[in-house]
């Protein structure tokens, strides 16, 4: 759609809008596939003793992607799409092929206040109605302010990078010199070697000329705008906001430490936006909050200390939430050869560590890897374990024999998900002669997770067994532990990190060469169950469940009193959950191992075998 067009849509968005105002107050028909305890469940979500928690009180844990880089551009005026039928067939390929319950939503500051005080509602109509296509595909969103390299409007026409983020109006009240990067090999150098980005994100924390401040209002009037356009379901699935993606300081002042500018600078700037937020109608969802972007870099050349290390306690009200890039990987130089097992099995659990030393949940709202170019080869081994890490703390070669140690499973939102990829056309800095259309279109980056082919069908550039997984969305009780196989490919390479040891030949065999899963949780003895995502892989006619709750293979539909049972997820996008029901057994340790590995039915005697194994294995961990 040309610009011409996206302008015509988000005229007729906000008409819509005015003569048909939704607001938090309106009833709204349940989504396609609700059960008797889905509108409870998604009545809430909140943080409680370090973990997201449902309207049930159920464990819950966010899997998804960030939508998307599109905002970074200019060929749609900075929205996630062209149209609300686009975001409508993406959050139905992300729930359906990308097997994702939440997305990162980025808007744009630039494009919500283009003149300094004043907000375009068109933009904040077209962008809420693109968030209702998600939400009305039973996925949560988190929105996100995004910047990155400060904005755009700091690099000219014939500059080798760009950013997004800041209005014009705010780069040229600032005078900052002409970009000039020296010798950057990577967009990310500009962090901390261009001095027209180093000087804006300075004054923006130091709030030169009234910036920041400018920034809070127009979040407040971002935030009071979608909880009013939202019906009351809707904005209840809306966890949370993230106020800045990757935050530095730019340059730090003499004699500063990073830590200090966490401590000084971003910590209070974060108690400005949470205020924002509860003025605005949010004050019952946290907010995302990042520390300095470099307080995690696995290069001990770039690492800064941080982590909100002096913040004090972060839950309820905040969530502690990080990027994770294996820069070493993305380098080319700094690791040779691919990823292993447990590779980041240690960069995980720091966050780990980190979110429970804050009291709060954690959340890793972008990782991934580069899909073309000269490192592309290491993405399907990187991504592989990075989400191994994300579903546990320990490698694959341990984890039968410590399971207790594995930690929680980690809430993570991959970056990205362009339905767009490879077919953009946008106008780099807005110079004509630069016309970009390969990948991301935005600073050689190419990281999303899907495209659309010939036909205009979304379809994934990624093993479907790496991206579509299988885990626990919410869990009724606490999570012991958990573990994926997903057998992910790397080329015509079975990657299988995690065999099932040979101390269990019966659960061995069942499992075959398939996938499986193994849940181990304590029950709270609530009636609602506990809810697995199903890939797509394992159909109902081949999936196997081995628990003390039950054995059976192809489990039947859901009917209330069934232990073990699959049904539709809400939101009628044809994906699949599996349902466990440990009513009236609070306190209890229950496992459940989920397969597809069984080519045929298998018998009774194995079946009964694998569940022996199993008994005596969990008995152990208990």
């Amino acid at each position: 759609m040309d610009k011409a067009g996206v302008r015509l849509t988000v005229l007729l968005v906000l008409v819509a809008a005015v003569l048909c105002p939704s607001g938090t107050t309106s009833a709204a028909s349940p989504l396609p596939g609700t059960l008797w305890f889905d509108e409870q469940a998604g009545a809430s979500f909140t943080v409680q003793d370090g973990r997201f928690v449902d309207g049930l009180g159920r464990e819950f844990v966010l899997r998804g992607y960030n939508v998307s880089g599109e905002t970074k551009l200019e060929e749609n005026d900075g929205l996630p799409f062209a149209s609300i039928a686009d975001a409508e067939k993406s959050a139905t390929a992300l729930r359906a092929l990308g097997g994702g319950n939440a997305v990162r939503f980025l808007l744009s500051w630039a494009h919500v206040e283009p003149v300094r005080g004043q907000v375009d509602h068109a933009y904040l109509a077209a962008a809420t109605a693109q968030m209702q296509a998600f939400l009305r595909a039973g996925i949560r969103v988190y929105p996100d302010f995004h910047q990155d390299l400060f904005s755009r409007h700091v690099f000219h026409e014939d500059s080798w990078y760009t950013g997004d983020g800041a209005p014009k109006w705010v780069v040229d009240a600032g005078g900052y010199p002409r970009e000039f990067c020296g010798i950057c090999l990577f967009w990310g150098q500009n962090i901390t070697q261009n001095q027209a980005v180093t000087r804006a994100s300075h004054d923006f924390w130091h709030n030169k000329g009234g910036i920041q401040d400018a920034f809070l209002a127009t979040a407040q009037t971002t935030m009071a705008y979608v909880a009013e356009h939202l019906t009351a379901a809707e904005f209840a699935g809306v966890v949370g906001f993230d106020p800045y993606n990757e935050p530095h300081a730019g340059t730090y002042d003499f004699g500063q430490t990073s830590r200090a500018w966490e401590r000084d600078i971003l910590w209070p700037f974060y108690e400005k936006f949470r205020a924002r937020m509860d003025a605005a109608g949010w004050r019952d969802k946290p907010a995302f909050v990042e520390p300095n972007l470099f307080w995690n870099a696995n290069l001990d050349f770039q690492r800064q200390e941080g982590g909100l290390l002096d913040a004090g306690r972060l839950g309820p009200r905040y969530v502690f939430n990080t990027h994770f890039y294996d820069q070493k990987a993305i380098s080319g130089v700094f690791m040779w050869g691919k990823a292993k097992d447990g590779q980041y099995a240690g960069d995980f659990g720091t966050v780990r560590d980190r979110a429970a030393g804050a009291e709060t949940a954690a959340v890793v709202s972008e990782f991934g890897h580069p899909l073309s170019g000269t490192v592309s080869d290491k993405a399907p081994t990187v991504m592989k374990a990075m989400y191994q890490a994300l579903d546990s703390r320990l490698p694959g070669a341990t984890w039968w024999s410590r399971p207790q140690d594995s930690g929680p499973v980690l809430s993570g939102t991959q970056w990205q998900w362009d339905i767009y990829n490879g077919r953009h056309h946008e106008l780099m800095n807005g110079n004509p002669d630069k016309v970009l259309t390969a990948g991301d279109a935005w600073n050689d980056e190419d990281l999303s997770a899907v495209r659309l082919d010939d036909t205009g069908t979304p379809v994934l550039r990624q093993d479907a067994r790496l991206l579509d997984r299988l885990y626990p969305g919410a869990t009724a009780g606490r999570v012991v532990a958990f573990t994926y196989e997903d057998r992910s490919r790397d080329g015509s390479t079975i990657l299988t990190w995690n065999p099932v040891p040979s101390s269990l030949p019966r659960v061995r065999e069942l499992v075959g060469t398939g996938q499986y899963g193994l849940l181990l949780w304590r029950s709270d003895g609530a009636s609602a169950p506990t809810e697995l995502h199903l890939p797509a892989s394992f159909t109902p006619s081949n999936t196997t469940v081995v628990s003390d709750l039950g054995t059976v293979h192809a489990p039947p539909p859901y009917a209330g009193s069934t232990p073990i049972a699959v049904a539709p997820e809400p939101g009628g996008t044809g994906s699949r959950r599996l349902l466990l029901t440990a009513s009236g057994t609070g306190g209890g340790l229950h496992y459940a191992l989920v397969t597809n590995g069984a080519t045929t039915v298998p018998s009774e005697d194995l079946l009964r075998g694998a569940r022996e194994e199993l008994v005596g294995w969990a008995a152990g961990q208990d």
